[in-house]
């Protein structure tokens, strides 16, 4: 059926006949709507709005649930609890209800107005991840509407803080575990990729890259701009030297089994791109060659499957801000840069900061982890973290629930090139799977964190259906129950 407008979904819930896909689907993109118009950008944090609506809902549902406000009385996070018969471990659906900020003055509609245009649902956080808040509470207030009989508990978290903050999960998981522990878990980090309205392929993450922030500090003489330093004296001089060698710097390329099995994949869907480079990526016995196909890989894979094509290969390094100077007359004592690192898992951290000093060639130029010897810690620690099994029931019953959504779609694990807050789970030997909930074009997944983020009325259908089964699939006892797909 088409979508007419959220206005009109009283009139259609109250059509008949309606198919319960069409109808959770309408229930989906309404409770998308109304969380999308609860500003919750990241600073500040503020999600308390978002979790008192939610608790609204599942308290009319009669499902457990409580709020858990951080420290800073503003990241508050949101758990539900929808109890099966306890033979099975919990599920764990877990998703972010904080959101960047949004420029308001470079959208075409209000960021925070839940608008609907052009048969899509626009507003910050559609995809990232409020999308993903909606469709994990709907499936579960539909299974518990359902009287489905549920073998393992439903665990429902909207997170707070995800998005760079203090108290997000890792601080939730230090003190409240006990109410998040699981079997395992779906978060954010895959995608699924529409091409023309048809679903092509599904990326389910396993793994995230490790984040990192560094800091470049160099130090040289003060003085009156009428009076130049020799060249490479400045701190200004020296700092842009060092940038410009670790512009040119490139990490080995690092090919996991996993990351093997993703390209193969991918070139098999795009064999006029992809197959002859990454043939010859896969088959390079030395560094140079490798290098070389890498780069092939790079130039044509990022035309077909969006960015981070590089991040999926080596550590990579980004320069990201620049502080320098107090006034146009006066040549600064001190300049820095901030770089934002993102690295492979079991990346040794010590070994790679001694790669990039080397790559820099001055000792006078300082290269230190921006937050400290405790995040360097914390970067160790969580660099031994094992990658989620693929070998698993619930990776299992992510592909083949996805197959009978879109039987033409190719199943891929896949690392993540970002970060979630997947982290204290995955830590903790707890399998998380990223996974989307709705389609996407290459086009619309790219306004992630950008401008006019939105999504399609018919994709948030799609996705609905989907993942009410999933986790119906997951959680419920043996044999055919109450709503149920055929």
């Amino acid at each position: 059926m088409r979508w007419m407008g959220l206005a009109l979904l009283p009139v259609l819930l109250c059509a008949a006949p309606v198919r319960a896909q069409d109808q959770e689907g309408e229930r989906t993109a309404a409770l998308l709507a109304d969380l999308l118009r609860i500003d919750t950008s990241n600073p500040p944090g503020d999600t308390r709005p978002i979790a008192d609506h939610l608790k609204r809902l599942f308290d009319a549902a009669a499902i457990p649930n409580e709020i858990i406000v951080a420290p800073n009385g503003k990241a508050a996070h949101f758990i539900a609890r929808l109890k099966g018969d306890g033979s099975k471990r919990p599920i764990l659906l877990a998703a972010h209800t904080d959101v960047v900020p949004a420029d308001r003055t470079r959208w075409t509609v209000d960021p925070f107005g839940g608008v609907i245009r052009d048969g899509h649902l626009y507003g910050r956080g559609a995809l990232d991840n409020k999308g993903a808040v909606a469709a994990f509470a709907r499936a579960m207030l539909r299974i518990k509407a359902d009287g489905v009989p549920l073998a393992r508990d439903i665990i429902f978290l909207a997170e707070a803080d995800e998005e760079q903050g203090s108290y997000n999960t890792n601080w939730l998981a230090a003190h409240h575990w006990d109410k998040i522990d699981a079997e395992f878990s779906l978060n954010e980090g895959g995608s699924i990729r529409a091409v023309d309205g048809r679903v092509t392929e599904i990326a389910v993450s396993y793994a995230d890259k490790l984040t990192v922030n560094l800091k470049l500090r160099a130090e040289g003489p003060a003085g009156h701009s009428s009076r130049p330093l020799g060249q490479g004296i400045s701190a200004n001089d020296q700092l842009v030297a060092a940038l410009n060698r670790l512009a040119s710097y490139r990490e080995p390329i690092a090919l996991t089994p996993a990351i093997r099995d993703y390209l193969t994949a991918l070139a098999g869907l795009h064999p006029r791109a992809l197959r002859e480079p990454v043939e010859r990526l896969l088959s390079a016995t030395t560094a140079a060659a490798r290098e070389d196909a890498a780069a092939a890989v790079i130039a044509a894979g990022d035309t077909v499957s969006g960015w981070g094509m590089e991040g999926l290969l080596r550590n990579t390094t980004v320069l990201t801000m620049l502080q320098s100077g107090l006034k146009p007359n006066i040549i600064p004592g001190v300049a820095e840069a901030t770089l934002n690192a993102r690295l492979m898992p079991g990346t040794d951290l010590d070994a790679f900061l001694t790669r990039l000093r080397k790559a820099i060639g001055n000792d006078r130029v300082s290269l230190t982890v921006l937050e400290g010897e405790e995040r360097a810690r914390l970067i160790r620690e969580r660099s031994t973290i094992a990658p989620s099994s693929l070998d698993s029931d619930l990776y299992r019953l992510i592909a083949t629930t996805a197959k009978t959504h879109w039987q033409s779609a190719v199943i891929m694990p896949t690392l993540l090139v970002a970060s979630t807050d997947a982290t204290p789970w995955r830590q903790r030997g707890v399998p998380v799977y990223g996974i989307s909930p709705f389609p996407v074009s290459g086009a619309d997944a790219a306004r992630v964190h950008g401008d006019d983020e939105r999504v399609s009325l018919d994709a948030i259908g799609q996705g609905a259906a989907y993942i009410h089964d999933l986790v119906q699939k997951a959680a419920q006892k043996a044999g055919p129950t109450k709503g149920s797909r055929p």
